[in-house]
């Protein structure tokens, strides 16, 4: 997705090098600056610290005092040692002078017999100190310290003074300023070729956008995310969470998205196939998976880019969607049914109108009474054993399809339910889903066993309460459940049976999901006359009304093809 062009600089990174270059120019023209200063001022320092020890060497010269306490001249000795000193030294001059400031010696024989320029008071009372001052030779850094005739106390026959020029000082500096300002210039064409270097890859991140533009796309992109009413998932190349949206945060029961944020999906605690198939470096399409309560359409693709950066997952909530579906095709079943039924119907009606027809009207009457009595016996029967309604109209509309499948749909004797038995937070959708599934599963088996040739097929439901739970058992006549697939069976995709136009293998999960919504438990095992037994118990509350003791009139029901029937949830399969 390309946005507008934003007016304003062309790019985010052209604007973070030319922020960066005229950064690091500042900078190093400032250490520059800096270092000038506190190199000149340490020039200074050092020049007068120079010159302090040539005066005070001078001073300390026994010839120095000798020349001015004995001679009425003493230029014509101290000038000769005064030049000497000024070549040896690296200084710019050495001036011996008379405490009236008469200068003695000097580097200009003209300025021999003139006053001092500078002062004198400190050095006349006996202190020696440094100053700047600007003199004959131009601005200087000198020493002015006191000579006296003898001991430290001693009276001060003379002064002496020796200095450096200021430009000589500079001239010292000009060479280290040069180096710097060489590495100053190295340092800022380095800066700027790594800052160039960094904003290029940055240029490549932001696909040359500019910071407008960035800005606008993250609004976007956070409006987008909130919008999607899928689940959206992003995981880094480690397989952690990078993104979720409040859609992913609902389908996978996340309350708080920074609970999750950086963590591996293997510690998300979500199902394994689900977990497994996040977890795949392959891109999955419309995978159909269970989480506690919810039916999830995953698909996955993986970002990459030379080299796997992540993976984008959508989620889709199709729990009521696949509700409907299964509603469908119980319908579709009992259609056939009814359709094979009003066949037989006509086929009967057939009957009856010609036995009339040959004047055999009593055992016409006799035909069709015998005919309603059986389907009535039937009603009768299941209704007497369950009551409770909805799983009722569960029982006859199965006993109708299994029925036109050839299979026998019988409730046990022991059943026995009554209606209002069942409280309010178990929902009839949600029996219908376990009792629907397991009995269709059961169906599947037993007239796998009759194709087979294995023997006769029947299936028995059992619906009771016992200790406070409700206790749904089915069993068939089938080839049973291998042991070894006694916990598979009940994972979403397990099937025995060729893969249909819709998928298989989801029935089971689905009852295995409802079970676990209710705190229930779901099991099977090997049916007393061989076959599979399926059972799930689910809590009720303790004032649930007891199970009404079974009736003589609770014998096994056989299934017929004139029962009602009633919609159903999907069909489950093994």
């Amino acid at each position: 997705m390309r946005f507008p062009r934003v007016p304003g600089p062309r790019s985010l990174a052209a604007q973070l090098f030319a922020m960066q270059a005229v950064l690091i120019a500042v900078v190093v023209a400032g250490c520059a600056l800096f270092t000038y200063l506190s190199d000149r001022s340490q020039a200074e320092d050092a020049a007068g610290r120079q010159a302090m020890a040539v005066a005070r060497s001078v001073a300390d010269a026994p010839s120095v005092r000798e020349a001015i306490r004995t001679t009425a001249e003493p230029t014509k000795l101290l000038q000769p040692y005064a030049l000497q000193v000024q070549h040896h030294t690296d200084v710019d001059f050495v001036t011996i002078m008379d405490p009236e400031g008469i200068r003695w010696t000097h580097p200009d024989k003209d300025q021999i017999g003139q006053r001092f320029l500078g002062h004198r008071e400190r050095a006349l009372r006996g202190e020696s100190f440094t100053e700047v001052f600007s003199g004959t030779l131009g601005p200087s850094v000198r020493a002015v310290t006191p000579i006296r005739a003898g001991g430290a106390d001693s009276q001060i026959i003379g002064l002496v003074s020796a200095g450096i020029r200021v430009e000589e000082i500079s001239a010292r500096v000009q060479g280290q300023v040069t180096a710097l300002f060489g590495v100053a210039v190295t340092a800022l064409a380095l800066g700027a070729v790594g800052t160039y270097v960094i904003n290029a890859r940055l240029r490549r991140h932001t696909h040359g956008m500019n910071a407008a533009e960035l800005s606008r796309m993250h609004d976007y992109h956070q409006a987008a995310l909130h919008a999607v009413r899928e689940g959206l998932l992003m995981l880094d190349g480690q397989y952690r969470v990078a993104l979720m949206n409040d859609g992913g945060r609902e389908l996978l029961g996340v309350v708080d998205e920074g609970e999750v944020v950086g963590r591996s999906v293997a510690e998300l605690g979500l199902p394994a196939p689900l977990t497994g198939a996040l977890l795949s470096a392959e891109p999955r399409v419309d995978e159909v998976h269970l989480t506690a309560d919810r039916v999830l359409v995953v698909n996955t693709s993986p970002v990459s880019s030379g080299e796997r950066r992540g993976t984008v997952v959508t989620l889709r909530d199709v729990t009521e969607l696949q509700s409907l579906m299964g509603e469908l095709d119980s319908e579709r079943g009992f259609t056939q049914a009814l359709r094979s039924q009003a066949h037989e119907a006509a086929n009967r009606l057939h009957t009856v109108v010609s036995l009339i027809e040959l004047g055999r009207a009593e055992e016409a009457v006799d035909f069709a009474t015998a005919e309603l009595e059986l389907a009535q016996a039937l009603t009768d029967q299941v209704v007497a054993a369950v009551s409770e309604p909805v799983l009722a109209a569960l029982l006859l509309g199965k006993t109708a399809q299994a029925n036109e499948r050839g299979v026998e749909l019988v409730v046990s004797e022991e059943s026995s339910l009554d209606d209002g038995l069942l409280p309010d937070t178990l929902p009839a959708r949600d029996l219908v889903t376990i009792l629907g599934n397991l009995i269709d599963n059961a169906v599947d088996a037993a007239q796998g066993s009759v194709e087979s040739g294995v023997g006769a097929s029947r299936v028995t439901v059992t619906a009771l309460t016992e200790d406070s739970l409700l206790v749904l058992r089915v069993s068939d006549t089938g080839a049973g459940v291998d042991p070894a697939h006694a916990e598979a069976v009940f994972q979403r995709g397990f099937t025995t049976k060729p893969a249909g136009p819709g998928g298989r293998g989801l029935g089971l999960a689905l009852v295995r999901q409802a079970v676990a919504r209710h705190e229930g438990t779901l099991t099977v095992a090997e049916a007393a006359g061989g076959g599979a037994e399926f059972e799930v118990r689910l809590p009720l509350p303790k004032v649930a009304a007891p199970a009404v003791a079974p009736s003589a009139t609770n014998a096994p029901t056989v299934a017929s093809a004139h029962a009602p029937t009633e919609p159903a949830l999907p069909g489950g399969d093994v």
